[in-house]
């Protein structure tokens, strides 16, 4: 697309028994930078992560994906685990690392695992896949640990470790849900730059309550409320509209 959209939102809807989460939803997601949607709970966002991974399918619309060089992939009725093979992953709100394998391994398994269980058992990873493995440890700062155990991981690094495994798999888009949820300042702080550091690689798309992690690392913020787009713009927009303030800052500063 001619003008740097990775991902295109268009007229997304999505009903459930008579109840519409979200209503003709838009918003387009520009390569290279870092997205937030922003909004009260039950405003739509995590049911919008689903329908971008094709876990729940849209009433009505269309999610459009523009790979690198690559012809454009309409990601509707796709199967979930190939729209992962594709170049788009997710991380969840809770870390799902394997507790009992080393920092290290869990980025090996991570790299191999979308190849294919014997693969993974029997090859040896190369010397260009453990410098790979090593240079994304350094971005989510987690190269001095490699050889510790990732259940002894603090709940940050636990987070930094996900988003690295994600990484590693160099996908063009990673969605993340709530990365700070539970994280103290600095942790929330060194994760906002961590993001800023990884989208040189890929697009981040997040969906957050902290504003202050906000106003950090967005380049983009589109506010969801009552499943509707409110707005989209720069976080200095987003924050001086008088709509958005009303609906969704003057709620006990969530």
């Amino acid at each position: 697309m001619e003008d740097n959209t990775v991902l295109k939102i268009k007229n997304i809807s999505v009903c459930f028994d008579g109840f519409y989460a979200l209503t003709d939803v838009n918003a387009n997601v520009k390569r290279n930078s870092i997205h937030f949607f922003i909004g009260p709970n039950g405003a739509g966002k995590t049911t919008l992560l689903d329908i971008i991974c094709a876990k729940t399918k849209p009433t009505k619309g269309m999610v459009t994906f523009y790979p690198e060089g690559r012809e454009k992939i309409r990601l509707m009725g796709m199967p979930e685990y190939k729209i992962v093979t594709e170049g788009i992953g997710r991380k969840f709100q809770v870390p799902s690392v394997f507790v009992n394998l080393t920092v290290e391994d869990n980025m090996i398994l991570s790299l191999k695992g979308h190849k294919g269980i014997l693969d993974t058992i029997f090859k040896k990873t190369s010397k260009e896949e453990m410098k790979w493995i090593y240079q994304v440890l350094e971005r989510v700062g987690l190269k001095e640990h490699a050889g510790l155990r990732a259940g002894a991981l603090a709940h940050g690094e636990k987070q930094w470790l996900e988003i690295g495994m994600q990484l590693v798999q160099r996908p063009e888009i990673i969605m993340l849900d709530e990365p700070a949820a539970g994280m103290g300042k600095p942790e929330t702080f060194k994760t906002g730059e961590i993001l800023k550091e990884i989208k040189k690689e890929c697009t981040i798309i997040v969906i957050e309550h902290d504003m202050d992690f906000v106003k950090q690392a967005a380049d983009t913020v589109t506010v969801l409320h009552e499943g509707k787009v409110l707005m989209e713009g720069s976080i200095d927009e987003v924050l001086a509209d008088k709509t958005v303030q009303s609906v969704y800052l003057g709620r006990g500063g969530e």
